[in-house]
């Protein structure tokens, strides 16, 4: 199983963790998988847990095969 976390030092960046994948990191945009690199010197501190949904659409594997890349936003239509 992998989780998902934001990191304050890290913004831009989705940090996931797994028993297959260890701690990696990949910037938080559509593909961001594809760039994934090991993630060193994180700090417990920093790190907060986030729903593997939020990155359906970068490539993770589990988020795409837990069918989070055919979740549609529906705008809401606005009340008078």
């Amino acid at each position: 199983m992998v989780k998902l976390y934001r990191s304050a030092v890290h913004p831009q960046h989705w940090i996931a963790y797994g028993d297959d994948i260890g701690w990696v990191m990949f910037p938080a945009k559509v593909g961001g998988w594809n760039e994934r690199r090991a993630a060193t010197g994180l700090h417990p501190k920093y790190l907060f847990p986030i729903p593997l949904r939020l990155a359906f659409n970068t490539g993770l594997p589990e988020a795409e095969q837990n069918g989070f890349s055919r979740t549609c936003v529906v705008p809401r239509s606005k009340v008078a």
